[in-house]
């Protein structure tokens, strides 16, 4: 079995081999969550913002067999990444990966479902490494620009799935009213039972959804999984 290596465990995507050979750019739990969380059911035309090595984007394939799927990202070489992983997909002719920057993107679709990992450093100390600068740090994309592009992008029923870190709920509730975005799906990530939540798993709709707000638990306090953590992301995990 080829599998893609994360930073946690191993996952697969069936008989194919997924490159992430940038150690500041590995996958991480963050993107496993949002990939296996986002609703893709009636997605034909999705997008995902800020690619990267374009594991989102391939799980979204492997979970719609109809859905075309394109990844962006601003990173070269991320870009060159998800471009080799994607032809080396059995979803190849449903993926494409083009370098442009979300803010100044032009498309004549209008998008099901955007799903987006995005920057999570607004304030505090920028991490190491100029790709991982790029990719993370809120001055490339924040969180009002994403929702603002969203509305710009999407279909008239169309969604936009992310993630955040739980401490920007109020900045995202903010820019989400503003846009007049509602968010309709809401999940708190506990990353190990009897901790307080670390990320939102958020899904925005001006599609009339009733809204739905939940708590997803990754781990037991010995460090094995939840059941409710495998049976959402165990079709990606090699061995969980």
């Amino acid at each position: 079995m080829q599998t893609i290596m994360g930073r946690e465990k191993t996952f697969r995507f069936k008989q194919f081999e997924v490159l992430n050979d940038r150690t500041a750019m590995k996958v991480g739990t963050d993107g496993v969550l949002l990939g296996a969380w986002c609703p893709v059911e009636d997605a034909h035309y999705v997008l995902d913002v800020g690619t990267g090595c374009g594991v989102i984007a391939l799980m979204v394939a492997q979970r719609n067999p109809q859905a075309v799927i394109k990844g962006i990202d601003i990173d070269h070489e991320a870009i060159m990444e998800s471009v080799l992983n994607f032809k080396n997909s059995p979803w190849s002719n449903r993926l494409s990966a083009i370098e442009t920057d979300f803010n100044s993107m032009i498309d004549h679709h209008r998008y099901d479902l955007i799903i987006s990992n995005p920057p999570f450093f607004t304030n505090g100390v920028l991490p190491t490494g100029e790709a991982r600068t790029t990719a993370r740090h809120t001055s490339s994309l924040s969180y009002r620009q994403l929702i603002d592009g969203a509305i710009r992008l999407l279909n008239e029923g169309g969604k936009l799935a992310m993630i955040s870190p739980t401490d920007a709920e109020s900045e995202i509730i903010q820019a989400a009213t503003f846009a007049s975005l509602p968010v309709r799906h809401l999940t708190r990530v506990i990353p190990v039972e009897g901790s307080i939540p670390k990320r939102t798993l958020w899904l925005f709709s001006r599609q009339d959804i009733p809204y739905h707000e939940d708590t997803l638990t990754i781990a037991h306090s010995d460090g094995s999984f939840t059941d409710e953590y495998v049976a959402m992301t165990g079709a990606f995990y090699l061995k969980m």
